[in-house]
């Protein structure tokens, strides 16, 4: 269910492992990756007999690729041209063997900074080589000024980028601050990190991964960090059993409701439910019970004490119950008083083990770090970029200019699993990164958090480790908002949609 995302630095590892310590050749590789990056074009485009096409080489690996490409295009009867970016002695390894079998053959091989594009003619298909997966840092002037005229003639052209589109960073998806506009990106063995970033869609089209033959062994031997959530998820559901029983698909307990928020944990239990939950129970203070079942009768409460204020008091009352819940949210509208986090500090002095803190419960984890370090391993935290900076003591604008390196950093800290909500969630422990693939704006709606951290404790109460069920529950939620997208197109949905629509995503992913 995880799809590794090298990064850079880790892809340079596999290809050098695989020539220096396998021996497989560095042109063989590339050989590998030209011919699948034909495949992709012949299957995107079609035919390609007759066409113009412009092959832009850099002298890098990319412009190898490039120019293996335009070696195979020639024998599919195409009109090719390769620009170079530098002198052709210039290039090196199995990027220079690439140009001279280009020249032995007779391909125009034309020199960019002394061509006039407004003398040739339109091209129908360009191939993009210019920049790879290692450039970092801001284009240069004229390697931005290149990138404008092949987006310019990609408006009316087929535009292929070879493993990445050039002026995209690797390792965030960012342009930098421009980047070629794709129709179709072929990226070789593994997407590389920045792929995977939401930012990059707008630029990759239609990503293909094509494996070039980096050996199980090299990859096994060095594991990367980032991983991609796959739709393989949806099929670790928990299968039903003919015979099962409501106790056994576990019992969860949510802990959260306040003056004017009793939706929240509403919400969460509806989520439980909604993603397989047998039994689900609102612990909330006993003048709110009302409110919070909201005369729902699939859902049960607690009611604790009289009131409807949180105080310390009641974890009291809480404690000698929880150990019949298989797994409990913490937060959903619990609200901010002075007592909440008492409350709080109290539940986490006796906090049980499959335990999802979200919401106001992560505003009291913030107001004393300390108590994130006397959770349990098998702790989830789920916050959205304002509780993740307070979390951090930093702002929402610097959790979202590097939202990898806030996760990677908070759990190098802290023992338990970590959600970070928004465009191409972030799951994370200890050990590996997991992106989500959705980026969904039928999921930003008050109330979806609230559905995702039930999905969550669902699956942690049906014996899940933290990280697959996080992975899992964050998957799922991003499926459902992209079904939703269908009946919503420009929004408009609820949040108790979402979790209604839970089973039926479920069942979608399996026919």
């Amino acid at each position: 269910m995880f799809l590794p995302l090298p990064t850079p630095a880790e892809m340079v590892i596999w290809d050098r492992e695989t020539i220096q310590a396998i021996g497989i050749p560095g042109v063989t590789l590339m050989e590998s990756a030209s011919r699948e990056a034909l495949d992709v074009l012949l299957s995107e485009y079609g035919s390609v007999r007759g066409r113009e096409i412009f092959c832009f080489a850099g002298a890098g690996n990319n412009g190898g690729d490039a120019l293996a490409v335009a070696r195979h295009l020639t024998e599919h009867d195409a009109e090719v041209t390769v620009f170079h970016t530098k002198p052709k002695k210039h290039y090196r390894g199995e990027t220079r063997t690439n140009l001279k079998w280009a020249q032995k053959l007779g391909i125009p091989l034309k020199y960019l900074p002394s061509v006039d594009f407004s003398t040739l003619p339109q091209p129908d298909i360009i191939i993009d080589g210019l920049l790879g997966t290692g450039f970092q840092g801001e284009l240069r002037a004229d390697t931005l000024d290149l990138i404008r005229t092949i987006n310019c003639m990609g408006d009316k052209a087929f535009t292929l980028s070879l493993d990445i589109p050039s002026g995209l960073n690797g390792m965030t998806g960012s342009p930098q601050p421009e980047a070629v506009r794709a129709d179709a990106t072929v990226t070789f063995q593994a997407a590389k990190l920045g792929l995977a970033m939401p930012e990059a869609a707008r630029h990759t089209g239609v990503l293909d991964v094509r494996t070039i033959g980096i050996p199980r062994q090299i990859r096994e031997r060095h594991p990367v960090r980032h991983h991609l959530i796959s739709q393989n998820a949806m099929s670790r559901i928990p299968t039903p059993a003919h015979d099962m029983h409501k106790g056994g698909a576990g019992h969860v307990l949510v802990i959260g409701g306040s003056r004017g928020l009793t939706g929240a944990p509403h919400l969460s239990a509806l989520g439980a439910l909604r993603s397989g939950a047998g039994l689900v129970t609102i612990a909330c203070p006993g003048g709110l019970a009302g409110p919070v079942k909201a005369c729902s009768p699939d859902i049960m409460t607690l009611p604790l004490g009289t009131g409807v204020e949180w105080k310390p008091a009641m974890m009291g009352l809480l404690e000698k119950e929880l150990p019949r819940f298989d797994a409990v949210v913490i937060g959903p509208g619990l609200g901010r008083t002075g007592k909440t986090v008492d409350f709080i500090r109290a539940f986490v002095a006796k906090c049980p083990t499959q335990v999802v803190f979200d919401a106001d419960a992560l505003f009291a984890l913030a107001q004393n770090a300390g108590l994130i370090s006397e959770l349990p391993p098998t702790t989830v935290l789920t916050p959205h970029p304002g509780e993740m900076a307070r979390l951090l003591n930093t702002t929402n604008a610097a959790i979202q200019n590097d939202r990898l390196e806030a996760v990677n950093s908070f759990v190098a800290k802290y023992a338990a699993t970590l959600v970070l909500k928004g465009a191409g969630t972030l799951v994370a422990n200890s050990e590996i990164t997991c992106i989500s693939p959705f980026s969904e704006p039928n999921l930003s709606i008050g109330g979806s958090g609230d559905v995702l951290s039930g999905v969550i404790a669902s699956l942690l109460a049906r014996k899940m480790t933290p990280i697959h069920a996080a992975s899992i529950g964050v998957y799922w939620h991003g499926l459902t908002g992209r079904m939703l997208r269908e009946d919503f197109p420009m929004r408009g949905n609820l949040a108790s949609e979402i979790a209604n629509m839970l089973p039926l995503a479920a069942k979608e992913s399996t026919c």
